[in-house]
């Protein structure tokens, strides 16, 4: 499990990812984070497969992605992104964004790297 706060719209924000993010993420929303994310970083390098960046679907995922790992984080927060997206002022998506894949990354590769080695991941 990895844990990480950044500032968003001058308000501090934890972010949590672990094994439990894609079954959360699944619940609410009936998509696939890994494949979502995956679409999302590809459009975040500008690498999308008609060569446009962003669109409103990526934005979609962004909010998604970033509200179920809040939520993770702290359960406290709203129950809906609409409120939770209300709590702050406009902010870069790009300010935002690369922290959140540094995250789900460092997440992936801490299990992986236990999965090779044979040896079990912390926590697991």
């Amino acid at each position: 499990m990895q844990e990480k706060t950044v500032l968003v719209s001058g308000k501090e924000v934890r972010f949590r990812s672990s094994a439990a993010v894609p079954r959360l993420y699944r619940i609410k929303f009936k998509r696939d984070i890994f494949k979502d994310l995956s679409k999302l970083e590809a459009s975040y390098k500008g690498k999308t497969d008609d060569g446009e960046e962003l669109q409103i679907e990526d934005l979609e995922i962004f909010e998604n992605v970033a509200y179920i790992m809040a939520f993770h984080a702290d359960p406290t927060i709203p129950g809906t992104i609409e409120e939770w997206l209300d709590e702050f002022e406009m902010f870069s998506i790009y300010q935002v964004l690369p922290e959140i894949l540094e995250l789900w990354g460092a997440n992936l590769v801490t299990d992986i790297e236990s999965k090779k080695n044979g040896i079990p991941a912390p926590g697991k």
